[in-house]
């Protein structure tokens, strides 16, 4: 099964890259892509890979209505991404073994799988198909009305749609877009130097009431101001006191209150010196430490 797989999946990708050829005749690039996709497609109808209604679809060459072609291209998403998770199953299990027997592929290989790559066909031919029905109506048209006369036309509606685009968004701009605030400080600063009025904050009459009855706007702007100025005060003393050593210097005392504590210090010691004198008059020890005393 597993060189089976290996030898299916040459067609897809020689097919992807074909698709991927850039020329001129665009056409025959996907005419040689889906040579290799239906290539890949019959080899696997006879391998017995290939479902009934993938057939079926291939030979009426594709879904009658839109919404038929919406239904099997959800059921084919849903087949891949079953085949995906099974192909990563085997995976994990060939890397856990360390090696895959002939016994795994029976187990695992019930011929109802598709592989993830054969999805990818179908979706790629099918993808192929309506590009070159574009391209060979785009072609005839050109025969038929001229080169020029097309690409006028071309032109004409792309126009048409970008002046419509910017129309409509230019419209849309118009209801959608925010109005810059306008601040008390801002207002007030702009009635001081003459850009607005005082009048023009009452001539708003939609706008929400910012302010009661008793302030007006220029004293509210000024008073925040203010409040500004003293906070930027604030915080620069706080920065100069931050970088400052005042916490690893001493406090410092005014001058008079130096001297009254350096007298009080003196008078204290003083007065220390003249008791120890009077508890230990001259000549007192002799007598104290005497044997026979």
């Amino acid at each position: 099964m597993e060189a089976n797989v290996q030898l299916f999946q040459v067609p897809y990708y020689l097919a992807e890259l074909t698709e991927k050829i850039a020329e001129d005749g665009r056409i025959k690039v996907l005419k040689a892509s889906q040579a290799k996709l239906k290539e890949l497609i019959s080899f696997c109808e006879i391998m017995e890979l290939v479902r009934e209604e993938e057939m079926e679809t291939s030979k009426q060459g594709g879904a009658s209505t839109f919404a038929d072609c919406r239904a099997k291209k959800i059921a084919r998403f849903k087949r891949q991404r079953a085949a995906e998770s099974k192909l990563l199953e085997l995976k994990e299990r060939k890397e856990r073994r360390g090696r895959s027997t002939k016994e795994d592929d029976v187990l695992d290989d019930d011929g109802e799988e598709e592989h993830p790559c054969l999805c990818h066909a179908f979706d790629l031919l099918e993808m192929l198909n309506k590009e070159e029905e574009m391209l060979s109506a785009i072609k005839e048209k050109q025969l038929q009305d001229g080169e020029k006369e097309f690409s006028q036309l071309v032109l004409d509606e792309c126009t048409k749609k970008v002046e419509t685009w910017h129309r409509d968004d230019a419209a849309r701009t118009h209801y959608t877009k925010s109005v810059a605030p306008i601040t008390c400080a801002t207002f007030a600063q702009d009635v001081i130097e003459g850009r607005a009025q005082v009048s023009q904050a009452h001539e708003h009459k939609h706008q929400p009431l910012l302010f009661g009855p008793a302030s007006l706007v220029e004293e509210a702007g000024l008073t925040e101001m203010n409040m500004m100025n003293e906070w930027q005060e604030r915080t620069v003393k706080l920065m100069e006191e931050a970088n400052s050593s005042w916490h690893r210097d001493a406090p410092k005392s005014r001058p008079a209150e130096e001297d009254e504590e350096e007298g009080g210090t003196a008078q204290d010691k003083a007065r220390a010196w003249d008791d120890w004198k009077d508890d230990n008059p001259r000549g007192a020890g002799n007598k104290k430490h005497t044997p026979c005393g």
